[in-house]
């Protein structure tokens, strides 16, 4: 069966959750019979199209960006051609531009449409779009929730529900590389334990300002992990407030991020926004059998994080409450080992590649044979 997904970015271009979620997707269907094609904008579409891990990654020339939506006049001829070939149709949203392109196509496949998030930032462009997106999501033939929370509270999700599937995001294990020693040996000498752990994109979303706010009532070493647009300013505000128990690390190779993983106290994701939909992040710190910190947005987060059993979900943008949580994790390390036990189980339950791959290949042929 032959599945093309169409998204703004993809691989190598870029490399956020929802392109993390795309390859997931196409290495863990590939088990079922799957065979995926990727199509998506570049700004160099002949040196960024190729053969990734067993899938086609296609590009069509990104000729403008407006309000983080990309568009391609290519993208019409190139999505109909590949459209024509497919067996299926697998949309990721948000991106309005798509929506466009689906109905200009009128390809006539069996369709699928991930929800990843509500559209936050650009929430002023959303009266002016929703028309369109509503007859969007009324053409599709099934929109894939990534967590029951998201569900219950999205608007726009509840409006289909009838419609909907709920379908977490998995991550392979097996994809992730075994630090060496050497990259242990690193860890312990890059930071002093113990040491709570952020890894991500800094973006605006992810609440690191009220985790750098909190600093000064923590009792333990912050590491953050990761580059993006708001590093300069974290890295000045971690300097004005004199927080010398922040660490930024930058980007780190895979290697030193699982040992980070490892050798942490506990994992800190204190996103305050609902840009934040899921936390890849948490999924990969569930997996190495850690305790978790994370904000109630109402979205995925507190859905891989259960409150609690897991480890400790507080209110957003609260730096007190995120201080004592942190602080928590120093003075009572029964708790921590439970949460870090009881996370682990719960990856091993709901939050496996193989898992997420047998519900969309599932759902796939599902709807192939019915549209048949």
């Amino acid at each position: 069966m032959k599945v093309l997904h169409f998204f703004k970015t993809y691989w190598p271009d870029s490399f956020g959750g929802v392109e993390r979620t795309i390859h997931a997707i196409a290495q863990s269907t590939a088990r079922h019979g799957i065979e995926t094609e990727v199509l998506s904008l570049s700004r160099t579409p002949e040196e960024s199209s190729q053969r990734i891990d067993g899938h086609m990654a296609r590009k069509a020339r990104l000729d403008f960006e407006l309000a983080s939506t990309g568009f391609s006049r290519e993208a019409f001829r190139q999505f109909g051609a590949l459209a024509w070939k497919a067996d299926l149709i697998h949309y990721h949203f948000p991106w309005p531009f798509m929506d466009i392109v689906h109905f200009h196509a009128r390809h006539g496949k069996p369709s699928v449409v991930t929800y990843h998030s509500d559209i936050v930032k650009q929430r002023l462009i959303v009266p002016f779009y929703r028309p369109l997106m509503m007859r969007f999501f009324q053409d599709v033939d099934t929109v894939v929730a990534t967590s029951p929370d998201y569900l219950r509270s999205s608007p726009v999700l509840k409006a289909f529900e009838a419609k909907a599937k709920v379908i977490p995001i998995g991550i392979d294990e097996g994809a992730y590389p075994a630090p060496s020693e050497a990259d242990h040996a690193w860890c312990r000498s890059a930071v002093a334990e113990p040491f709570v752990l952020f890894v991500g994109v800094l973006r605006y979303y992810k609440g690191l300002d009220v985790l750098i706010q909190a600093a000064g009532q923590v009792r333990c070493k912050i590491v953050i992990a990761g580059s993006g647009p708001i590093e300069g300013q974290l890295r000045l505000q971690a300097k004005r407030l004199r927080c010398d128990n922040v660490i930024f690390l930058g980007e780190v190779a895979e290697q030193r991020k699982m040992a980070l993983l490892h050798n942490c106290l506990g994992f800190v994701f204190p996103s305050n926004q609902r840009s934040e939909a899921y936390g890849l992040s948490l999924v990969e710190a569930a997996m190495c059998g850690k305790p978790m910190i994370s904000c109630e947005l109402g979205t995925g987060t507190s859905y891989v994080n259960e409150a609690g059993k897991t480890g400790l979900v507080v209110p957003p943008s609260d730096p007190a409450r995120l201080a004592e949580a942190i602080n928590r994790f120093i003075d009572s390390p029964d708790d921590v080992a439970k949460w870090g036990r009881a996370a682990r189980d719960r990856y091993a339950r709901l939050f496996t590649a193989d898992r997420m791959g047998r519900s969309y290949a599932e759902l796939y042929h599902h709807l192939d044979r019915r549209r048949r």
